[in-house]
């Protein structure tokens, strides 16, 4: 399914508009609060506060993981939330990448096979899907892993396969939740440092949930969320000029 681009904004990525979530309970708790924001391609963005503050909620609310409980998500001139099961898939397969705290790697499958998964299912070609998978697992330090399932590797190991396989079909943009939180310094920076080229050289638009100092240095622009809101928005870029 092909969508069509957003004319009215044409450098947008994503566009909320009075995003809101809220977890029913005997205290109902309301995760996101009437967020309206502009993402715009080949942007590099840090989600920063405190725990509870909403980041999580937020990334897996721009990525369709979860539904708002009002407001919309628009991507490409399509609001997600509108979107059936099947569709909202086929979206996430075509245009996202995620890389979760938790890893979510398949345990049965080595990381060289977790990396080239979502590639099998876009259909690339073995040839392609074979180069790519071989730079970055060199890229993120593990080809001599490669054969590895998840239970034998590190949580460190874990998570460049996780960043491996968020850049493996070259998304339109990554949403990333502490990627560098169980990364050793030098790990994070060599990490960092792809994920920028990639930024850089081919427009991947990144948004981080952190609370990592030198992901935050890196970022471009820093969204800071207290109590689901966003509490202040700045551009670096604007700061210097």
């Amino acid at each position: 399914m092909d969508y069509p681009q957003n004319n009215n904004n044409e450098d947008s990525v994503i566009l909320t508009k009075n995003l809101s979530k809220t977890y029913e309970g005997i205290v109902p708790v309301k995760a996101v609060n009437q967020v309206d924001l502009e993402v715009k391609k080949g942007e590099f963005i840090a989600l920063v506060g405190p725990s509870g503050s909403g980041k999580t909620t937020l990334l897996n609310l721009l990525g369709g993981l979860d539904s708002p409980t009002s407001g919309s998500v628009i991507i490409h001139n399509q609001d997600i939330a509108q979107l059936t099961k099947n569709q909202l898939i086929d979206f996430r397969l075509k245009n996202i990448g995620f890389v979760f705290q938790a890893y979510n790697l398949i345990p049965v499958l080595t990381a060289r096979e977790n990396v080239e998964f979502v590639m099998l299912l876009q259909k690339i070609p073995h040839e392609l899907r074979n180069a790519r998978v071989n730079q970055l697992l060199e890229e993120v330090g593990l080809s001599e892993q490669s054969n590895k399932k998840p239970s034998k590797l590190s949580g460190g190991q874990q998570q460049r396969v996780a960043v491996a396989r968020a850049l493996a079909s070259k998304p339109q943009f990554v949403l990333a939740d502490e990627p560098t939180a169980n990364l050793d310094s030098k790990t994070a920076f060599n990490l960092l440092d792809m994920m920028a080229k990639l930024n850089e050289d081919e427009g991947i638009t990144f948004i981080f949930s952190t609370h990592d100092q030198r992901v935050i240095e890196r970022a471009k622009r820093v969204i800071t969320l207290v109590d689901g809101s966003i509490e202040s928005d700045i551009v670096k870029a604007a700061l210097v000029a």
